[in-house]
């Protein structure tokens, strides 16, 4: 049993961002020191990729550990309460994310995929992206 009532969950919920992100903010701010120029969210890419390169054919989606499911990750825990409900949830959402970065890389975009918990540590996170953009 949730220990908020519906409407409280509901505010909750819906306080929840998609874009601008904390994680998202720290590696824009990251690459633009970086001196790589990107475009955000693009609506005409499969997913609306977090972050476009195009000069180097490379999009980056910046995941929250919980929401999809990083793998080991501390931040990746269920909840105890609606199991069922949580666990589809989560299911979906990782099938979409395997489904997108399929479709991207079929349209011959390189992906890269950095997690929420990888940007507390900006200098690893930072020779992370440019090892990874440089290799592409």
């Amino acid at each position: 049993m949730d220990i908020l009532s519906k409407e409280k969950r509901s505010w909750n919920m819906s306080r929840i961002k998609s874009r601008d992100t904390k994680p998202e903010l720290i590696v824009r701010s990251l690459l633009h020191r970086l001196g790589y120029r990107f475009r955000l969210h693009s609506s005409k890419l499969p997913g609306r990729p977090d972050i476009v390169l195009k000069k180097y054919g490379t999009v980056i989606f910046v995941h929250g550990c919980f929401w999809h499911r990083h793998e080991g990750c501390p931040k990746a825990y269920s909840p105890k309460s609606r199991v069922t409900f949580w666990q589809g949830k989560f299911e979906e959402n990782v099938k979409r994310d395997r489904r997108k970065i399929t479709e991207l890389k079929n349209l011959g975009w390189k992906v890269m995929t950095i997690w929420e918990c990888q940007t507390g540590d900006v200098d690893y996170l930072a020779s992370l992206i440019s090892r990874e953009i440089r290799k592409r």
